[in-house]
């Protein structure tokens, strides 16, 4: 084999291992996606709309919806407040984030409120236009291994209240007619387990580039 082939056959090899990593690092949610999350159990996306509670804290609603095109269900997943998170960075399991809903602004939040159907944790949207709440917005991704993969469940558990986010089995009426009570409960039951589904999933393989990642929204 001469020099040129030789050289060839690097390159060759050299593309195929980037390659293998880059592919290895899509299997993986990162700071600034904005994707989609589903309930393994009850098949339901996480979901949230500018509707309020009628009870508890009166704070935008949120639910648990079986659409899977509707665009109410995009979150973006952020750094806690006050901290960064740079666009592209593995979610590590047990890690502090927050999550943004991306139509209107306002960051997935739990407080001592009970939910308004099955007496549990209410979890609502609250913030402002800027995305910016409080330190009820925070929760931690517990998941195996060192980050969070699409492919694995994880579950999330509120900061402030040690309590995890869930889907409560029971169904609303007008004006959100069909959608599933999201609450926060305080076992890890199976209603806990959440996968990342539909997105556009941000990937910086290195420092020189980024690529984001589109799956069907």
């Amino acid at each position: 084999m001469n020099l040129l082939e030789d050289l060839s056959l690097l390159l060759i090899l050299s593309f195929h291992c980037l390659l293998g990593t880059a592919t290895a690092k899509l299997q993986f949610v990162t700071c600034g996606s904005v994707i989609k999350l589903m309930q393994t159990d009850y098949k339901v996306r996480l979901h949230s709309h500018d509707v309020k509670y009628g009870t508890g804290s009166g704070q935008q609603s949120v639910t648990g919806t079986e659409i899977q095109e509707d665009v109410n269900s995009h979150w973006l997943i952020k750094a806690p407040t006050g901290k960064v998170c740079l666009r592209g960075d593995l979610v590590k399991c047990g890690s502090i984030i927050r999550l943004e809903h991306l139509e209107t602004k306002k960051n997935l939040h739990s407080h001592l409120f009970s939910s308004p159907l099955s007496g549990n944790q209410e979890i609502s949207c609250y913030g402002d236009d800027k995305g910016d709440g409080d330190s009820g917005d925070h929760w931690t991704v517990i998941c195996s291994g060192d980050s969070w993969r699409r492919d694995d469940s994880v579950m999330l558990k509120h900061v402030d209240t040690d309590v995890y986010l869930g889907v409560s089995g029971s169904s609303f009426g007008r004006p959100i007619e069909g959608q599933m009570e999201v609450v926060g409960v305080r076992s890890s039951s199976n209603s806990v387990h959440w996968q990342a589904v539909e997105g556009v999933y941000i990937h910086a393989p290195d420092t020189k580039h980024m690529h984001a990642v589109h799956t069907e929204l």
